[in-house]
């Protein structure tokens, strides 16, 4: 009983301290599948098997309730601590290499999401990619703004120089 209560803690702990949580069926798929899953999202989150009931409790103790549905079978949850995006992108290449990873829904942002939102997530790019994009807006404004600045100033040192020229030659 106080393995079960230890267990239910730290699944609610997990819960509350991720920034989503993208529930997964693996029925059919080998441990060595699992380890290869798990290690090409290690930077953004963890993998972890999951009883199904301890994990009903521990998610309705975190405030998720929309997970209950989905708690059959065998499950294994997504825990993200870095860029959701890239996790959801992760789970979708692994679904595709190996079918028998199914992809159920999830919690992101204190909103439940479908089996397809997830999808959606994983369509997105990633933090990195939308942060090279804004940046490079920013520096297209800037520069644009630097020649907006840039031109009547030019234009006026040539109509200077046009004026200057005019008077040195009718003199």
């Amino acid at each position: 009983m106080a393995n079960k209560e230890a267990a239910v803690a730290e699944l609610t702990d997990k819960f509350q301290s991720s920034s989503a949580v993208l529930l997964t069926e693996y029925r059919g798929l080998t441990v060595g599948q699992l380890k290869e899953l798990r290690k090409s999202i290690s930077a953004d989150a963890t993998f972890a098997v999951v009883k199904n009931t301890l994990t009903k409790i521990a998610a309705n103790n975190a405030g998720i309730s929309s997970l209950d549905a989905e708690l059959a079978g065998p499950s294994a949850i997504a825990f993200v601590h870095g860029d959701p995006v890239a996790v959801a992108k992760g789970l979708r290449n692994f679904a595709k290499a190996n079918p028998l990873l199914v992809i159920k829904g999830g919690y992101f942002d204190g909103n439940p999401l479908t089996a397809e939102e997830v999808g959606k997530l994983a369509d997105l790019e990633s933090r990195e990619v939308m942060l090279a994009k804004l940046a490079g807006a920013f520096k297209a404004s800037l520069f644009g703004a630097a020649y907006l600045f840039n031109a009547p100033l030019s234009k006026a040192v040539r109509t200077v120089d046009a004026l200057r020229e005019k008077q040195e030659s009718a003199a």
